[in-house]
């Protein structure tokens, strides 16, 4: 399994509205997540500042089958009104990792 990370950066009067929207993500996006091959997907907030993190086999190839979907588009839509710019259907550009303990 691969390591990615991404940051996205919410309206600072939308935090609340975007935390609320992830306590009740769509069944539907949840199994496409699934299916595109995520795991062990976590987003965390500081601030107005989302940083999500997950583990995929190819992570690049994740973030495309995810742009693919009809329900990711939907998704993108709804919370492009809640961030400072609306995320790609492919997915937002990873972080580039520079240290790991294991």
């Amino acid at each position: 399994m691969a390591r990615a990370a991404f940051t996205l950066h919410i309206k600072p009067d939308k935090v609340t509205e975007y935390a609320e929207a992830h306590r009740r993500v769509w069944p539907e996006m949840r199994e496409a997540l699934r299916q595109a091959g995520f795991r062990n997907y976590s987003i965390f907030l500081d601030g107005s500042t989302a940083f999500g993190y997950f583990e995929a086999e190819d992570p690049e190839a994740a973030l495309e089958a995810m742009g693919r979907t009809e329900v990711n588009a939907r998704w993108q839509d709804t919370m492009a009104e809640l961030l400072e710019q609306r995320v790609e259907d492919d997915g937002p550009g990873l972080l580039r990792q520079v240290f790991l303990l294991e």
